[in-house]
C-alpha cells in the first residue's frame, strides 16, 4: 500500500509514520503544506491513500479535499484533524472523502482505519459523531457557554461555588457570576432550580 501523510505538525507526521513502521506492506510518503501533497500527488501518484490534515497551510478546507481527490483520480482521500466538528466531518464525507480521522485514535485504530479507508470503504470514529449527536439533542446546551456548562454540572452535583472554584481552578466571585447567568439563560429561579432544569433536560 502507498500512502500520503500531508500535515504542517512534523511530531503528527513522525508519530503516525512510526505507527505504520511494523507494518510492512505499507509505503508511506511525507508533506508539509497542501501545495507539496498536491506536487507529490501529480508526480507519484495515484496514492492507495492520501491524508491530509484539515488546517494545514494551503489546505482551505473542504476544497483542498475536491483538489486531492481529483488529483489522486479519485482513489481515496480522507481528512485528519483534532479540531474539526461533526458538520465539517459529515461534510467531508458526504463530498466523498474515504474518511475522517480525529488525532487522538489510537495507535490499532487508525493502523485499521487506513485499511479499511484504502479498501474503498469509508471510515469515521463512531464515538466522535455519537458524542456531538447527543449534545445536539439538547437546545438549551446550545443557550450556555463551556464554561457555564462547567459549573451547571457542578450544580447537578450539588457543590457548593467555593467547591465549584476549586475543581476548575478559578475565584469563588467568578462562579457566583456564572450561576447567576446560566439561571437568567435557563429561566431558573435560583442554582437549585437550574439543577433540576439540566436533570430533566438530560444535560448530564
Amino acid at each position: 500500500m502507498k500512502m500520503l501523510i500531508a500535515d504542517d505538525h512534523e511530531l503528527v507526521r513522525d508519530t503516525i509514520c512510526a505507527f505504520l513502521q511494523s507494518e510492512k506492506d505499507i509505503s508511506v510518503t511525507v508533506a508539509g503544506n497542501f501545495e507539496e501533497a498536491a506536487e507529490k500527488i501529480t508526480s507519484a501518484g495515484p496514492y492507495d491513500l492520501v491524508l491530509l490534515d484539515y488546517t494545514m497551510p494551503g489546505m482551505d478546507g473542504l476544497d483542498g479535499l475536491k483538489k486531492a481527490m481529483e488529483l489522486n483520480y479519485h482513489s481515496p482521500v480522507a481528512i485528519i484533524s483534532g479540531t474539526i466538528d461533526r458538520t465539517t466531518a459529515e461534510e467531508a464525507l458526504a463530498l466523498g472523502a474515504a474518511g475522517f480521522l480525529p488525532k487522538t485514535i489510537a495507535a490499532k485504530s487508525m493502523i485499521h482505519a487506513i485499511r479499511f479507508m484504502a479498501a474503498g470503504e469509508q471510515y469515521a470514529p463512531v464515538q466522535f459523531l455519537t458524542e456531538v449527536e447527543e449534545t445536539e439533542k439538547h437546545p438549551l446546551a446550545g443557550k450556555l457557554t463551556e464554561r457555564e456548562m462547567q459549573v451547571l454540572e457542578g450544580l447537578v452535583k450539588g457543590q457548593s461555588n467555593k467547591e465549584i472554584a476549586r475543581d476548575l481552578d478559578l475565584q469563588e466571585v467568578t462562579i457566583k457570576l456564572h450561576v447567576k447567568t446560566l439561571c437568567r439563560k435557563l429561566e431558573a429561579r435560583n442554582r437549585t432550580h437550574a439543577a433540576i432544569i439540566a436533570k430533566e433536560e438530560g444535560l448530564f
